[in-house]
């Protein structure tokens, strides 16, 4: 099968389509035929060697496609659904892929739509759990998972909890899945973005504000009393004053910002864990309800990764994904 691959570190011109073995999927895991692979900024720093040191190493973490093939115990979809999830091994750009947790496409999205979600939206549903961003405990919904169990959702879209949350780097894919979680779970949102993104924060239901100096200032004059929980999403040294902001750093969570984490006492969340895997399954109905909008996707052929990677380095603004013929 055709798949991106790196076998030394550097910019994007180290990138190969390679042929390697089909993989097979173990227990509780499921095989597809890959229509659509998210690309994401872990992608470029694995490339840069600032991640992981193995070589060769392939790239990929989500992925939209069709189930042709079945894992040991799997009984939740058939051969032929159409799912998207993830893939633990880093090998999703590639015409097929082994997914651990999956759930199947809300009928609405194409399969691009699809493979632009997972990441954005479980380390944004995550992160919110962190900081007890919830909605109630009603309904839920369950995601399967390579374990042959299912993680259940706990109504996190339900109703609010009537906080303020501060989203620090409220604009990009992450961000902008946080806000519109948040907002559907009752908070009221604070983000902070460049002048040019204020207008699509609103959109989302946030209140926007510039970061950079003075940012303190100029949430306060929207929250006098500061905010109820801070969340960094930009990881742009910002820690200190989110805390003040928020009241204290076990108000704050980052998933961006390791070493500051580390030096404030601020929570961060990567997933180890536990995932919020149950928002693959919810995530559709809030599309339907018109409560989460897509983010734009700029697709490229699995061909052309090298220039995916060079517009995501660019700062390009909405998703990229690799379509997979």
């Amino acid at each position: 099968m055709k798949a991106a691959r790196f076998s030394r570190f550097g910019g994007p011109e180290v990138l190969e389509i390679v042929d390697l073995p089909e993989p097979r999927p173990g227990a509780g895991q499921v095989r597809i035929a890959v229509r659509a692979a998210g690309v994401n900024a872990s992608d470029w720093k694995k490339r840069a060697g600032v991640m992981d040191e193995g070589l060769p190493q392939t790239l990929g973490y989500e992925a939209a496609g069709v189930v042709d093939e079945l894992g040991a115990g799997v009984a939740d979809v058939a051969v032929g659904d159409r799912v998207y999830g993830f893939d633990v091994e880093g090998a999703a750009q590639a015409e097929f892929a082994v997914l651990s947790h999956y759930a199947p496409i809300p009928p609405s999205l194409d399969f691009a739509d699809a493979a632009a979600l997972p990441a954005a939206v479980e380390t944004a549903a995550r992160a919110l759990d962190r900081l007890g961003v919830d909605g109630g405990a009603s309904g839920g919904g369950r995601t399967r998972s390579a374990s042959g169990g299912a993680s259940p959702g706990d109504g996190a879209f339900a109703s609010g909890s009537g906080r303020t949350l501060l989203v620090n780097g409220a604009s990009g894919s992450v961000g902008s899945a946080a806000v519109q979680l948040a907002v559907a779970r009752g908070a009221r949102v604070i983000g902070t973005a460049g002048p040019a993104n204020h207008d699509h924060l609103r959109a989302l239901g946030a209140e926007p504000v510039a970061y950079g100096s003075g940012l303190v200032e100029r949430v306060r004059a929207l929250a006098p009393g500061g905010v109820d929980l801070a969340l960094d999403v930009a990881g742009s040294g910002v820690l200190p004053e989110l805390i003040a902001l928020a009241g204290g750093a076990e108000h704050v969570v980052t998933i961006a910002d390791f070493a500051g984490a580390h030096q404030h006492g601020v929570t961060f969340s990567r997933g180890d864990d536990g995932r919020a895997l149950y928002a693959l399954d919810e995530i559709g109905g809030l599309i339907a309800s018109g409560r989460f909008a897509l983010p734009v996707v700029r697709t490229f052929p699995l061909a052309e990764i090298a220039e995916a990677h060079r517009a995501g380095e660019a700062g390009v603004r909405g998703k990229l994904v690799l379509l997979i013929a």
